[in-house]
């Protein structure tokens, strides 16, 4: 039924004055009547006309009404379409046999033709809703598939970055290193290669970052945990920094007592934390500032904090830094980027082994302190 268009109502009765009743009562209301004078005309008349709409007495010749009902359910387009049925007959039997066949309403005679407007209208909105109930789980079914598609092909890109991406980096990285060892170059050219290996690691950090994610999506990033040295992992990292730090104009420091150098975790997951968090907290410090890594220790947890001399991040803002490619603004006309995924790393691997990561004031800037609970 097109926009604007009459609904079209098919009534089967086997009594004329039944059937003249109805077509009066229906037109008026401005409805489209057709009229079939047993239940095998009906069957024939639904699958000529494709009526909105079927009326259908129980009892008629040739074929019952319960028959003609199971008949039109099984025409194309017939399980879609409301089938009202009229009859005199006020027993459970007649009311089962009604249902079982497929039957939407039931109504008795004699009738009220106001109660058949309104049942007819009923019966008519319900379809409508049903239709809409279908257009919406088609649209839902898309979506899905959308969904599905997207997450193969963030797939694709991860097995992408896996196979052609980390041996060309490391290549790039490893000559960029034997240039800055080479005796016989230039200073300027010692820079370059410097500049190139702090930028070739930076990005390996993102590709393994973005690995990793991806691992946490599909419940893959389980940590391997072993007895680790904080004072000799935290000296590794400092050093892997150490020249994006100087060209920052940052300065690094230290502080991990003898006391609590040692805690379990996984080497590789948690050096990466501590690279990201560095990473992080040199890209927001002004020159001439320091970044501070320290660790502390209670009775229940490790405490890791990685402070930076910043703007610090607002209260509200401090959940959405560890979203992916989210960018914070300092002040209106500035934006102040998430790049790659680190942060969002540092939390699922964080996580990954119990523990979590918060965001405290610094005097100034800001504080990300990573907590480990100690192993039982």
């Amino acid at each position: 039924m097109g926009a604007g268009a009459k609904a079209l109502i098919l009534v089967a009765d086997d009594n004329a004055q039944n059937r003249a009743v109805a077509q009066a009562t229906l037109e008026d209301e401005d409805y489209q009547v057709i009229l079939a004078e047993d239940g095998e005309q009906a069957v024939a008349m639904f699958a000529q006309r494709a009526p909105d709409c079927v009326l259908l007495d129980v009892k008629m010749p040739k074929v019952d009404g319960v028959e003609a009902c199971r008949r039109i359910r099984e025409v194309p387009g017939g399980p879609d379409v409301p089938v009202v049925f009229l009859t005199a007959l006020r027993d459970v039997d007649t009311f089962d046999r009604v249902q079982l066949a497929g039957g939407d309403d039931f109504m008795t005679k004699p009738y009220r033709p106001t109660d058949l407007v309104l049942r007819v209208a009923a019966a008519l909105r319900l379809r409508r809703m049903a239709s809409e109930r279908n257009d919406l789980y088609a649209q839902v079914k898309r979506q899905r598939d959308d969904l599905q598609r997207v997450q193969l092909q963030k797939e694709q890109l991860a097995a992408f970055l896996v196979h052609d991406l980390k041996n060309p980096v490391s290549s790039i990285q490893l000559q960029a290193e034997l240039v800055r060892r080479d005796q016989t170059a230039t200073e300027r050219t010692h820079r370059a290669a410097g500049r190139i290996v702090d930028e070739t690691r930076a990005l390996m950090r993102m590709i393994t970052n973005l690995l990793d994610i991806s691992k946490a999506d599909e419940g893959r990033l389980v940590p391997a945990q072993s007895q680790v040295d904080l004072g000799e992992l935290g000296a590794e990292v400092i050093e892997a920094l150490r020249d994006r730090a100087v060209s920052a104009g940052v300065e690094l420091v230290v502080d991990i007592p003898l006391e609590v150098k040692h805690m379990r975790a996984d080497p590789d997951l948690l050096r990466r934390v501590l690279e990201n968090l560095l990473d992080n907290a040199i890209r927001h410090t002004p020159e001439n500032a320091a970044v501070r890594l320290e660790v502390v220790r209670s009775a229940s947890e490790t405490r890791i904090r990685v402070s930076d001399a910043g703007t610090g991040i607002p209260v509200d803002q401090r959940s959405r830094v560890f979203e992916r490619f989210v960018q914070l603004a300092d002040e209106p006309g500035s934006a102040r980027p998430n790049r790659g995924l680190g942060l969002a790393f540092c939390k699922l691997a964080v996580e990954a082994h119990g523990g979590r990561i918060d965001i405290e004031d610094g005097s100034p800037g800001a504080v990300f302190c990573v907590s480990f609970p100690h192993a039982e």
